[in-house]
Order: C-alpha cells, then structure tokens, then sequence
C-alpha cells in the first residue's frame, strides 16, 4: 500500500495540500472546523506522521473584541470583562479590536481582522450603519451583541444576541398606565439600536391595547448625538408647553439626564413626574427609585463568550438569534412628587 500523503487528505476533502499543512504546523488561520475535518480525514486514511502530538496540542485562539467608546459606562465594561473571564477557561484570549464611533472615507478595516491573527468577533457598541456592513463582510465568525436597525437581520452574517426590548417596555408602559397615567411621552433615539427600536414598539403596542394616544410632542425619538444627548434632551423638554403625566425611557441613561433637568427645574413638576428606565444600571442614582428593565451584564458577557466559541466550531451552523428578556423591577418611578 503507498505511503498516505498530506496531499491525499487534501484531495478527500477537496482542500489545497497548503491548508493541509497549516493544520499539521498549528497555523492560527484555519478555522476549528476545517482543522477537525482534516484530522478526521488523516485517521481515516491511516495518516500518523505528526497526529499523536498535534491532537494533544491545545491550540491558544484569539477572538477580536470589536467595539467603540468601550469604556462609556460600567455597563459595557463588565460584559466585556465577564466575557474576557469565560473565553479564559477555553484557553481563548480577548483581542481588544477598536472602532470608531461613526464611519468616514478615510475608514480602513484593521488588519488584524483578516491576516489570520484572530479566529472569531464579537462586535459590541459598534451602531453605525455603514461600520456595521463592514465588519459583517468579514470572513470570520461573528457574535453580535445587537445591532442597528437599518440592517436586515436576514443579512446579518453571524449570531445576533440582543436585550428583549418589545415586551420588557410594554409591561413597563403597563406599570405606568395601571397608575393612572394617561399623558405618556417616549425618549429614545429609536434609530441608534435595534432593542430601542423594539423597546419603543413595545410602548407603542400597550398605549394602543389601552386605547391612549401617542402624542408626538411627548416623544423624542428622532437620532440624537451621542455626545449631545444633555443638551438635545434639555432642549427637547423646554419646548413643551405642558408635561405629560410620565416619560417611558429607553435607558436609565435617559431616565438619569431627565432626573439632572427635573432636579433644576421644580417649578415645572409641582406635582411630580412619573419616569421609567432600562438596564438596570445602578451608576446613576435614578437606578435604584424607577421602575426599570433588571440586565444581568455579567450573564450577557458569559452568553457571549459561550456563542462565539460555539460558532468556531460550527462554522457551518445556521446563524442563531437569542433575546435575553431582563426581569422588571416594579417602583414608584416618581421624581419630585
């Protein structure tokens, strides 16, 4: 019988005899899938040379954390650090992977994304129409942790792991109206990110079960800078003659701004306003007196880790989508009342 060749196993699977290669000198850029189909195929075939230590050999694999303003609140941060914590156990290091914040002519993909340097992304923060396109071109496998909504999640090349945001606001809407509020407002750039779209849907949905109106003047919905939001929202509530009974907010980032303008001008709650949140994030005082959306970071961060491992190994897979629904902590949600 003559002797099993590196081309043999190359010419059973239909692969060059390089990519055969690189498997058998641990090259970082052939992915755990094909890497596992050429070793199955060397069993198979009868080929020893070299198996016996490379199967023992626990590969160290990079995943690129692409993300923009990473450190713009602990929120972010501790999933990215619980996340870091879980790929660790895998023997998988956390490649931090910058990008802007918007895109620009001047853009380039860094390298480090497509010479071979990293198996698999995460992408995180990253809410750029056009940055998001880029990156989901890329020949990698992808987890998403949610997304813009100007892309077509049917287009989306890779796992989408997104916050519950329709049902979580209706019931928190709900909580509201069960109170008594009729005049209810929305704030939330529902162009930024697809939980917030859902999340305004969500307030949409329940005004209409109660046969209530969503008057347009309540709600900011429109794109809001992201270092502007103090000033769009100060001026957003300035030009309303009256207040509504209650604002539903997509954050507790919003819920806090309006905490700031609220705290400053009194006169115009003489009675109270009624504010609701989402996240759960207890860096702003409002987090711990609103009713708000619980999110456990810690366990968004290990869901990460786990799926994109999940996904270098199952390359071929069926993209997933997972909504992770957050618990509702019910408060009296009154500021100044």
């Amino acid at each position: 019988m003559n002797k099993v060749t590196m081309q043999d196993i190359a010419d059973a699977l239909g692969i060059s005899r390089v990519t055969v290669w690189k498997v058998f000198n641990n090259y970082t850029n052939v992915s755990a899938s094909l890497r596992e189909k050429v070793l199955t195929k060397a069993r198979e075939l009868g080929y020893t040379k070299g198996l016996a230590d490379l199967e023992q050999t626990v590969l160290e694999k990079n995943i690129s954390l692409i993300v923009s303003r990473p450190n713009s609140s602990t929120f972010w941060t501790n999933i990215i650090h619980r996340m870091a914590q879980e790929l660790s156990l895998h023997n998988v290091n956390l490649v931090y992977t910058y990008m802007p914040s918007g895109y620009s002519d001047r853009f380039r993909m860094p390298a480090v994304l497509s010479n071979g340097t990293v198996q698999g992304a995460v992408v995180l923060n990253v809410y750029d129409e056009n940055l998001v396109k880029e990156i989901n071109q890329l020949d990698i496998p992808k987890v998403y942790l949610d997304t813009v909504p100007q892309i077509d999640l049917n287009q989306l090349n890779g796992d989408l792991i997104i916050l519950e945001g329709n049902d979580s606001a209706y019931q928190i809407t709900q909580s509201v109206v069960e109170k008594g509020m009729s005049k209810i407002g929305f704030i939330g750039d529902i162009q930024y990110a697809r939980t917030n779209y859902d999340r305004y849907e969500g307030y949409c949905q329940c005004m209409k079960d109660y046969h209530l109106p969503v008057e347009e003047r309540f709600c900011l919905t429109h794109r809001i800078g992201i270092f502007s939001y103090n000033k769009e929202i100060s001026r957003f509530l300035d030009a309303l003659k009256t207040l509504p009974d209650a604002f539903v907010c997509a954050s507790d980032y919003i819920a806090h701004i309006l905490h700031l303008y609220f705290q400053e001008h009194q006169e115009r709650i003489p009675r109270g306003i009624l504010v609701t949140g989402y996240d759960g994030r207890n860096e702003y005082d409002v987090g711990r007196i609103i009713t708000t959306a619980d999110v456990k970071t810690e366990y968004i961060g290990k869901r990460l880790a786990v799926q994109i491992i999940y996904r270098m190994e199952h390359e071929d897979a069926p993209f997933e989508r997972t909504f992770i629904k957050p618990s509702i902590i019910y408060r009296d949600s009154v500021l100044y009342g």
